[in-house]
C-alpha cells in the first residue's frame, strides 16, 4: 500500500497551526516536522548554555498539545527532529505530555550525532555544538519497535521521509534506488509550502492563498508523488517541484549519509491537478564520511542605519561615513562595513521614497566595542553632520553572532543509536558499502537556437530561479519553462554571464552544474555569505533572494521564445 507522508514545518517558526491542518486536512499515515537549520543549531546551543536540560524545539511540544490526540486517533506516526542538541530531553517531555493528555503513546528517540565532547579529539576545536548528521535507519529501528512519535538531533532533512517509507516496505542498505527516491521526495517536501507554491519565481500565474503543507506519497520502488490536501491552498506543479528540487543543492550527486542520489536521473510528470510523479531517481552507495555542522560564537555585532532624503545623497553619505570613523578613531571595531541602497526617487511624492539607507555595521570581540562606544558615537552626530540627519533606530548594545563551518568525520567515529519505546537501546550500523563523491562529467548542451532577433529583457521572463544557502557558500537553480528556453539557457547563462549579472560574485569561485532533466542549470558560489547566516555577513544572509535578483537583471532574450 502507498505510504502518505506529509510535513508541517520546514523551519523554527513555521505555521504553527500546519499540524492540526495536516492531521485533520485528509488521510496520512506519518507526519514529519523539520525544525532544524545551521542557524537553529546555534540558536539551540546558546538555549543549552543557559540550560543543559534545553536544546530542543519547544514550539513542536506545544503544538503536540493538540496534535498528538490527534494522531493517536487517526493512526498518524509523528516524525521529527525537533530533538535538535537533546532528543532525549524531548522524548521525556513528549511522554510527560501524554500522561497529562491521557494518551497511550509509545514515544522513541534516534541520538548519537552530538559529537561536542569529542571536538577537540576529533579536530573540530572548542565549537558551541558538533553535530554530524545521521540518516534514516535509527528513525527505521524506532518505527518497526512500534513508535508513535520519534524524535532525533540533527539527522539529514529527508531522513524524516527516507525513515518511514525503509520501515513500511523493508527496504536494506543496498536497496540504493529506492532509498535514492525516497530521499528526493523527501528534499521536495522538506521544506513545508515551498513545494505547494510558497516562494516561488511564478507565484503570479497562480492563486496562492495560504498555501497547504506538501504530502509525499511514496511507493515500493521509492517512486512517488508530490501533493497536498484537497482544497487546501497553492499549487502542486511541475514548477514548483522543479524549484525545490533545485533549492540548496550543489552537482547532480546529492549525497547523504544511506545513499547518493542522482538528481540528474529523475523524470517529473503532472500526474492531475496538484499532483507530480517523481520516478526514475538512480542511487549510489553514500560517501563514506559523515557531514559535520559546527556553530561557534565569533563575537559580537551591532549596525546603525542612517536616512538620508533628497539630493546630494553621496555627499551626505561620505560626510557621515568621514565623521564616524574620525569619531571612532583609536576604538573602531575590529570590522566595519558599510552599504549606501539607493532607495530614493528623484522628485518624489513622499519623504520615504525620497530617502536612501546609509547601514553601518560593526563587529568585534569585545561588546563594548561594538556596543554603545560604537552606536552612542553614531547618535552623537545628530546635530552636527548632514541635513536631515536621522536613524532607524535608537542606539543598541551589541549582541552576539555565531560562525558556521562544516566538517567531515569517517561514519565509524559516529555513533548512530536508536532508543526504542522499552528504552532499549540498539546500535544501528552505518553502511557496508560506500563510495568516495565524484563529480558527474558535464552532459552534452542541447543545440542552441538559430540566430534572431532579440529583445532586452529580465531573465525572469522565461526562466525560474530559487536560491539558498550552505554555510558561507550560495546556490542559485535556474530552471527554463520550455524546450526553447533550456536551448537557449544553456548557452546563454555561462559562469561569465553570471558573474556579470551578479557582479557581487564576480571574485568569488562560482560553479555550474547541468540537468537537462530539469532543463535547469545550478550555480553554486562560494564565500558569497561569509561566514554563514549566523554571521549575518550580507544584506541577504541566506540567499533567500539571490535568485530573484538574477531574474531581474536585463539580457537579450530571444523573440522566438516570447
Amino acid at each position: 500500500m502507498t505510504l502518505r507522508i506529509g510535513n508541517a514545518s520546514g523551519f523554527y517558526g513555521d505555521r504553527f497551526s500546519a499540524v492540526t491542518e495536516m492531521l485533520t486536512g485528509g488521510p496520512l499515515d506519518v507526519l514529519t516536522g523539520d525544525y532544524l537549520a545551521e542557524l537553529t543549531m546555534l540558536i539551540l546551543g546558546r538555549d543549552r548554555l543557559k540550560d543543559t536540560a534545553r536544546g530542543y524545539a519547544k514550539t513542536f511540544l506545544r503544538q503536540l498539545e493538540d496534535g498528538l490526540g490527534l494522531a493517536k486517533d487517526n493512526g498518524v506516526r509523528i516524525v521529527s527532529n525537533a530533538g535538535g542538541l537533546n532528543p532525549a530531553g524531548l522524548a521525556d517531555a513528549v511522554r510527560e505530555l501524554a500522561d497529562r493528555l491521557g494518551l497511550d503513546v509509545a514515544v522513541a528517540h534516534v541520538e548519537g550525532d552530538d559529537l561536542l565532547e569529542r571536538a577537540g579529539e576529533l579536530g573540530f576545536g572548542s565549537p558551541l555544538t558538533a553535530n554530524a548528521y545521521l540518516g534514516a535507519f535509527g528513525i527505521a529501528e524506532c518505527l518497526r519497535a512500534g513508535a508513535d512519535v520519534v524524535v532525533t538531533g540533527r539527522v539529514t532533512d529527508a531522513s524524516m521521509i527516507v525513515g518511514p517509507a525503509a520501515a513500511h516496505y523493508g527496504w536494506t542498505r543496498d536497496d540504493h534506488d529506492a532509498l535514492a527516491g525516497a530521499v528526493a521526495a523527501g528534499h521536495v517536501i522538506e521544506c513545508g509550502a515551498q513545494a505547494t507554491g510558497g516562494n516561488y519565481a511564478f507565484f503570479t500565474e497562480h492563486d496562492l492563498g495560504v498555501p497547504g503543507f506538501p504530502i509525499a506519497e511514496i511507493e515500493a520502488d521509492g517512486t512517488s508523488v508530490i501533493t497536498k490536501h484537497e482544497g487546501t491552498g497553492g499549487v502542486v506543479t511541475e514548477g514548483t517541484v522543479t524549484a525545490q528540487l533545485l533549492y540548496e543543492i550543489a552537482g547532480p550527486r546529492y549525497a547523504g549519509p544511506d545513499v547518493t542520489a542522482r538528481f540528474d536521473t529523475l523524470d517529473l510528470r503532472q500526474d492531475g491537478p496538484d499532483r507530480v510523479r517523481i520516478s526514475g531517481v538512480r542511487g549510489e552507495p553514500p560517501p563514506p564520511r559523515l557531514k559535520v555542522c559546527l556553530n561557534a560564537l565569533g563575537g559580537f555585532r551591532n549596525a546603525v542605519t542612517f536616512v538620508l532624503t533628497g539630493l546630494d545623497i553621496e555627499a551626505k553619505a561620505d560626510l557621515v561615513r568621514t565623521q564616524l570613523e574620525t569619531a571612532l578613531h583609536g576604538r573602531a571595531p575590529a570590522e566595519l562595513t558599510w552599504t549606501l541602497a539607493r532607495t530614493d526617487h528623484a522628485d518624489a511624492d513622499t519623504e520615504e521614497r525620497a530617502s536612501a539607507l546609509l547601514h553601518c555595521a560593526v563587529k568585534d570581540a569585545d561588546p563594548k566595542v561594538a556596543g554603545r562606544a560604537f552606536s552612542g558615537a553614531a547618535v552623537e552626530l545628530a546635530l552636527a553632520s548632514y541635513p536631515g540627519f536621522h536613524v532607524t533606530a535608537p542606539p543598541a548594545d551589541a549582541s552576539p553572532y555565531g560562525v558556521y563551518t562544516a566538517a567531515y568525520v569517517d561514519a565509524a567515529e559516529v555513533p548512530h543509536v536508536a532508543v526504542l519505546p522499552d528504552g532499549t537501546r540498539v546500535g544501528v550500523p552505518h553502511p557496508e558499502r560506500t563510495r568516495e563523491l565524484a563529480d558527474v562529467p558535464e552532459p552534452a548542451l542541447p543545440e542552441p537556437l538559430p540566430p534572431g532577433p532579440s529583445r532586452r529583457l529580465p531573465l525572469g521572463t522565461v526562466a525560474g530561479a530559487r536560491s539558498g544557502d550552505k554555510g558561507g557558500s550560495a546556490n542559485v537553480g535556474v530552471w527554463a519553462r520550455t524546450e526553447g528556453a533550456w536551448r537557449w539557457l544553456a548557452h546563454t547563462l555561462t559562469v561569465a554571464e553570471f558573474r556579470r549579472l551578479l557582479p557581487e560574485t564576480a571574485d568569488l569561485p562560482v560553479a555550474r552544474y547541468v540537468l537537462p532533466n530539469l532543463r535547469a542549470l545550478n550555480f553554486v558560489v562560494d564565500g558569497l555569505l561569509g561566514e554563514g547566516v549566523a554571521a549575518q555577513a550580507r544584506f541577504d544572509p541566506q540567499a533567500k533572494a539571490l535568485g530573484e535578483w538574477l531574474r531581474g537583471r536585463y539580457v537579450e532574450i530571444p523573440e522566438a521564445l516570447l
